[in-house]
């Protein structure tokens, strides 16, 4: 069977793409090899917002419950109601994409695709091959999976996201080795849920492609919370000893030897690009991951990538966009091409922490003057009443020109208001014009109101 156009993985890139291709007109064709939705609804964004979630209403009753008064006392938790609670949202939501599949007329193929020469593409399954498809055009959105170094992948005491997801105890102690996203998510939800809770990080310092400032308080505030942090730290060794597992680190304070019941391996992820045949029809590789021109074209005609399987930021929300843009760049169609340095980015911890553009230092980097303001949430009516004081909204400008170079925020629901600074800079908007747009009061959004209004000696209320 011959279509326009057949995407391989089902993720936020590919299902995406599977949808507008078919709105444009297409004959559209989508292989999964497991679960419609792939990493991000699965394994990833929904199912862990689902268990932060629990964790943080948690955290607020602990903390805040009698304060409005909640009696808070006797709070139990339910462990295996968190995890069905997160596999039945995971459910639901697999659902509706397998709605929308059948909604815009996509054909959904499963098993495992082997790409030939010629743009054909063969579906096995238990290594059998079942069916032979083609395409004018095809594209690769197979996603990534959890990096972890051989040696360790049979050592069930050391796990990856995906087992963190569903582990059927609660481990009483845990070692997460790695502070990005994934490892600071996880870190707030286990010690959230009673688990002794520790982080090895290489770098200087945690979360280390954040802005310092947003680091420096997302460390005080965890280690206020009783995790333990060890920053400049790389691990010597790694072994079972009995029923635990035990590591040993090289810090700056000498060498530490920590035990655990589970060790979470997030040091990152690495593309989905083997034994799909790429080296079959010749497909360029750069630094394990698929080359493509600024339409998302390889560099053989006709065959086309997008999402993790590429050098841009691994982002569910990036992965989305890359597919729209490529199947109207397809089309023929004049797209607006992605700004990368306007991509939001967000960790769903508590403090959550959302950011945007330069942070201070690869603004002076860049050779910018800038004008750096915060603003606490400590002195907004709003965050007050809620009692979720903890952070601030950080903003820096170029004192030229008055461009938004960026801003960085850790606070609570932080990853919803950052939206509005995406807009901004989109929009191309002033510090003058922020100031004279009216934000709604009491409300979390103030606080960008107010640290640009500060950036320029304006607040009103700092």
């Amino acid at each position: 069977m011959h279509f326009d156009v057949i995407i391989l993985g089902s993720g936020p890139g590919g299902y995406v793409a599977s949808i507008r291709a078919s709105q444009l007109g297409m004959k559209t064709a989508i292989i999964e090899k497991e679960s419609l939705g792939g990493v991000c609804l699965n394994w990833g964004c929904i199912p862990t917002k689902s268990l932060l979630n629990s964790a943080k209403i948690l955290h607020y009753i602990k903390k805040n419950g009698q304060l409005f008064g909640i009696k808070n006392d006797q709070i139990k938790i339910d462990y295996s109601q968190i995890l069905s609670k997160s596999k039945n949202i995971v459910e639901k939501m697999r659902k509706g994409i397998s709605f929308l599949m059948k909604k815009n007329g996509i054909h959904v193929i499963s098993g495992n695709a082997i790409l030939k020469k010629g743009k054909k593409i063969e579906i096995y399954k238990n290594e059998k091959n079942i069916a032979e498809y083609s395409a004018t055009h095809i594209i690769i959105s197979t996603g990534a999976k959890p990096k972890i170094e051989k040696k360790f992948q049979n050592n069930q005491k050391i796990i990856t996201y995906k087992e963190a997801l569903s582990l059927p105890h609660l481990p009483k102690k845990m070692i997460i080795i790695g502070s990005g996203a994934i490892g600071l998510e996880f870190a707030y939800f286990y010690h959230s849920m009673g688990t002794d809770v520790s982080i090895i990080e290489i770098c200087s310092k945690l979360f280390p492609s954040g802005d310092n400032e947003i680091s420096d308080y997302l460390k005080f505030s965890f280690e206020k919370k009783g995790i333990k942090i060890y920053t400049s730290s790389s691990i010597k060794k790694i072994f079972d000893k009995n029923e635990k597992i035990i590591v040993e680190i090289k810090s700056p304070k000498g060498d530490i030897i920590l035990d655990a019941n589970k060790v979470l391996y997030a040091i990152g992820i690495t593309p989905n690009i083997n034994n799909i045949g790429l080296e079959d029809i010749g497909i360029q590789i750069e630094k394990e991951f698929i080359y493509v021109d600024d339409n998302y074209k390889t560099n053989i005609n006709g065959y086309y990538a997008i999402g993790d399987v590429i050098q841009t930021p691994s982002l569910a929300h990036v992965a989305s966009h890359e597919a729209i843009n490529c199947v109207e760049n397809i089309k023929g169609l004049n797209c607006q091409k992605i700004n990368y340095n306007n991509i939001p980015k967000c960790v769903y911890s508590f403090p959550e922490i959302a950011s945007v553009g330069y942070t201070e230092i690869e603004s002076r980097q860049k050779g910018f003057h800038i004008k750096v303001s915060k603003f606490p949430f400590n002195a907004l009516g709003r965050a007050i009443s809620d009692e979720n004081t903890d952070g601030f909204v950080k903003v820096i400008f170029d004192d030229k020109y008055d461009e938004w170079l960026g801003c960085h925020m850790i606070g609570n629901n932080v990853t919803d208001l950052i939206s509005e600074v995406v807009v901004a800079r989109k929009l191309e908007a002033t510090s003058y014009e922020i100031i004279g747009s009216i934000h709604p009061h009491p409300s979390l959004s103030e606080s960008i109101l107010e640290s640009v209004s500060n950036a320029y000696g304006r607040s009103i209320h700092l």
